[in-house]
């Protein structure tokens, strides 16, 4: 294979503009194409933005800013892409269209130049057999932001040739990347991890096991992770999320990848994460990463202070629960026998009663021999709270 040093992106989006910057970092000629002038000055803006940001943060001066962006040109003409050694193309996810995209490239670069999709899901397999030359079709997925995460995958078919691979792993690790390379298979290594565990913390929200605050914060403090998967999901965009987990889904048939109704539900309502403003939490606009509070939520509810505590039952574990409850500084009124309507009565006030009534239950023995078995325990409240000593022997 021959040495890449010119090199193409086709689609100058987010990811497409930011890849462009990764080469033109890298020292290497990249030509940058869109379908239309308006789309291709809109690439032309993110990467001044991108780069005007890095000089602000001091990680680049204007003199190393100008070299980066002297080494980029943006057309809007494919036949400009005929002297790259490397094609990346960046376009939607949609099969079809990367079949043209490809096929159009045949005519265009030498049979010896190396065509790439930087495709999140969709098979490299089924996407080179839309060309002419399936040997030289690879899979170089980055991750965004592209110049700022180290990670490229890249995925090889059973048609790949090693000098493809090998090549584009130099490549990759010239311009700074860390490559690891992967057969081609539903979400390659990274999204097929990662939309499993976007598919259980999902599961977890949807059946009121946590609140999006606490999953957030159990992965990041807990797991040691940058951000909690809401944040994550937010950040990707929901409906990029929705797509990509339903193309894995269809490959894999996992449970692990089962589509969520709930996140398609938000997606379907417009609420997309930070690009809409809205999304798992509520953005200062659309595009900004500043959490405000839901406007839609109602003020939350009041919680009442509790300083009276009811305990129903007797014996050694009541007493010890009530010596605590007493040296904690709650009121507490002790009712002995559950079964005295009475004195349970007296438990109106109280803010919580807690249950630790302790029977012993009949040997089995004996239940087989007199038919009787041991008394359930039982409370009876209207409205109150009841509890159940933990430290208690089972009824």
């Amino acid at each position: 294979m021959r040495q890449i040093t010119t090199v193409g992106v086709i689609g100058l989006g987010t990811m497409g503009a930011g890849i462009v910057e990764v080469f033109a970092r890298g020292g290497l000629e990249v030509v940058g194409v869109e379908t239309t002038e308006e789309l291709a000055e809109r690439g032309r803006g993110i990467l001044q933005a991108s780069t005007d940001r890095a000089v602000a943060k001091g990680r680049l001066d204007e003199a190393e800013q100008s070299e980066i962006l002297g080494r980029v040109t943006i057309t809007t003409r494919m036949e400009d892409l005929a002297p790259a050694d490397l094609v990346v193309e960046a376009v939607p996810e949609v099969m079809d269209l990367k079949h043209q995209v490809f096929s159009t490239l045949d005519g265009i670069v030498a049979q010896d130049a190396v065509l790439a999709s930087n495709t999140s899901s969709l098979s490299i397999t089924a996407i080179a057999a839309g060309t002419a030359h399936p040997e030289r079709v690879v899979g170089m997925h980055f991750f965004n932001p592209a110049p700022v995460l180290k990670l490229v995958e890249v995925i090889t078919t059973v048609r790949t040739e090693d000098s493809v691979r090998d090549g584009v792993v130099e490549l990759s690790e010239r311009i700074g990347k860390r490559p690891v390379v992967v057969a081609d298979r539903a979400g390659f290594v990274a999204n097929y991890l990662l939309f499993g565990y976007f598919v259980s913390a999902l599961r977890m929200l949807e059946q009121g096991h946590v609140s999006r605050e606490d999953l957030d914060t159990a992965m990041r403090v807990g797991a040691g992770l940058p951000m909690g998967p809401c944040t994550l999901m937010d950040l990707v965009g929901l409906d990029v999320c929705h797509h990509i987990g339903d193309v894995i889904y269809a490959h894999s048939r996992s449970p692990m990848h089962a589509p969520s109704a709930m996140l398609e539900r938000m997606v379907t309502a417009g609420l997309l994460g930070r690009k809409s403003g809205a999304g798992f939490y509520t953005y200062a606009k659309p595009g900004s990463g500043q959490v405000v509070p839901d406007t839609d939520d109602g003020p939350a509810p009041a919680t009442a202070a509790v300083s009276a505590v009811g305990v129903v039952g007797a014996g050694e574990i009541a007493d010890e629960l009530v010596s605590r409850l007493r040296d904690g500084g709650y009121a507490v009124t002790q009712v002995s026998d559950p079964q005295d309507t009475e004195e349970l009565r007296g438990l109106a006030d109280v803010g919580v009663v807690v249950e630790a009534h302790q029977i012993e239950a009949a040997g089995a023995l004996g239940e087989e021999e007199t038919g009787s078995r041991p008394r359930r325990c039982r409370g009876r409240s209207s409205g109150r709270s009841w509890a159940r000593s933990a430290a208690r022997r089972p009824c």
